[in-house]
């Protein structure tokens, strides 16, 4: 099999990295190409559930970044832990949870950068050799920026899986920058001339994104920095922000957005975790960030989404004073949802002694809006659950009887802390999990406003198919890279 590998590298961080690796993978896909993602190393708190072998029916999951899930899907192949073998989930600012080919490490997660760097560049080379020996074409997502000189010894994302690639065959790169920022030429012409030797020559072009205006205004700048690096420019992307996918990471990622329907606030706490699955909600409601009590006042719908650390953000609600808004809300009637760490927050109580989801503490008091107590232990439970809403009361009796595929990330067990909690939402296997309160609703599970359907029956709107998603994003790239550009990238 002629095998080819695509590097997409970027000048920073929010260049456009992730988007555009989604668009490569559906626009080989639809030339018939077998091709699949790659990133050595994702920092990001969205994640999914993936089988560690998607060729075994019965293998264990593990989890990977939502970028790289994404990516599969739009490749058309079955996502897999080898697509993002590490995966770092940040903690606090100087501090992150590793983890490795889908389970955290607690061990890697303890030593400095530097010092874990070299065991997970063979973990990264291990994913990397097997997902080559599967796919004929590989796309592989750098990380940050590639001129990174610091960390060029250990930059096994970047500089590492690029000469991977090459001993596997033809490898070309292109440098993506966001000329939206500003300074993207600087950007593109510091990036190159910071590139190691051997590197050099594989980057087959710049590409400009998140471009605003009239192109012709670019010029001379294009011919003047291929005069410089002997470089061309592949093509200039406009700005697109209905693309309908989320981006990486970060709630700056994810602005205000306006579509009608109800006015729905996101309480965006500092350790929020899978605010991805929002994106298709965000086409059917008007949706916000909130971290005052002004952005909850008026808001129709609140949601509590997850975290990567639940008592830390129960504590900064309280600081904020948006508990007293959230009860409040509620005895309006209003509706309010909390999904997984925001489920657990909604009971009782919390309680982790063995400090698996941060500080060790004992029982904290919950906002007592469920009659449930989350206790925290390992292991963490990483599922697929298909879930089945039973007879719910008003404002959820548009999700009775609905069925949808969901999943689990989550560490704490909770279980009903006294008479009286309604279980209306049910597992598979008949297990409880999810419970309304009146306005209330919790699930233990992620994934709701991600199934088309639910958001028909819930809001009475259509949203575009993933597919189409992705479709758009390879018209995109045809469009303003050419389908002969593709073609040399892709099919060398």
């Amino acid at each position: 099999m002629k095998r080819a590998a695509l590097m997409v590298w970027g000048a920073s961080s929010g260049a456009g990295k992730s988007l555009l690796t989604t668009a490569l993978c559906r626009w080989a896909a639809r030339q018939g190409l077998d091709v699949a993602p790659f990133k050595a190393q994702n920092m990001s708190n969205n994640a999914r559930v993936v089988p560690v072998d998607p060729a075994d029916p019965d293998s264990r999951l593990g989890e990977i970044g939502s970028a790289q899930y994404f990516q599969a899907l739009a490749a058309r192949v079955p996502p897999s832990v080898d697509m993002n073998p590490v995966l770092l989930k940040p903690e606090r600012d100087t501090a992150s949870r590793v983890v490795v080919h889908g389970q955290v490490d607690a061990e890697l997660s303890r030593l400095p950068w530097r010092e874990r760097s070299r065991v997970l560049a063979a973990v990264a080379r291990e994913s990397f050799d097997r997902l080559t020996g599967r796919h004929g074409r590989i796309v592989i997502e750098g990380a940050g920026s590639p001129a990174e000189i610091n960390l060029a010894p250990h930059d096994y994302v970047n500089l590492d899986a690029a000469r991977w690639a090459r001993e596997h065959g033809a490898l070309h790169a292109m440098l993506v920058a966001d000329i939206d920022r500003g300074g993207a030429f600087a950007h593109l012409h510091g990036t190159w001339a910071l590139l190691p030797d051997d590197l050099r020559p594989v980057l087959a072009g710049f590409v400009l994104n998140k471009f605003r205006g009239d192109a012709a205004l670019l010029a001379p700048g294009p011919a003047q920095l291929q005069a410089l690096t002997g470089v061309p420019l592949l093509g200039v992307l406009p700005m697109r922000r209905d693309h309908g996918l989320p981006d990486e990471d970060g709630v700056h990622a994810a602005p205000r957005t306006d579509s009608g329907g109800p006015r729905i606030a996101i309480v965006a706490w500092p350790h929020i975790s899978n605010l991805d699955e929002f994106q298709s909600l965000a086409e059917v409601a008007t949706l916000r960030w909130a971290r005052n009590a002004a952005e909850l006042a008026d808001a129709d719908w609140i949601i509590l989404p997850g975290s990567k650390q639940v008592s830390g953000d129960l504590a900064w609600l309280r600081e904020q004073g948006l508990d007293r808004c959230i009860v409040e809300h509620v005895r309006r009637g209003r509706p309010l949802l909390g999904i997984c760490g925001g489920q657990q927050i909604l009971g009782r109580t919390l309680d982790d002694p063995g400090g698996v989801d941060g500080e060790p503490h004992g029982p904290l008091p919950g906002l007592g809006l469920l009659p449930l107590a989350t206790r925290y232990a390992a292991p963490k439970r990483l599922r697929a659950a298909a879930v089945h809403f039973d007879t719910l009361t008003s404002p959820w009796q548009a999700l009775t009887g609905r069925s949808l595929p969901a999943y689990e990330i989550r560490c704490g067990r909770t279980t009903v802390d006294v008479d009286g909690a309604v279980a209306v939402v049910h597992d598979a296997h008949g297990q409880p999990i999810g419970w309304q309160a009146g306005a209330t609703l919790g699930l233990a599970v992620h994934g709701l406003f991600e199934d088309a359907a639910t958001l028909h029956a819930l809001f009475g709107r259509h949203v575009r198919t993933l597919d189409a998603r992705f479709d758009a994003l390879a018209d995109l790239v045809e469009d303003h890279l050419g389908a002969a550009t593709l073609r040399t990238l892709l099919e060398a």
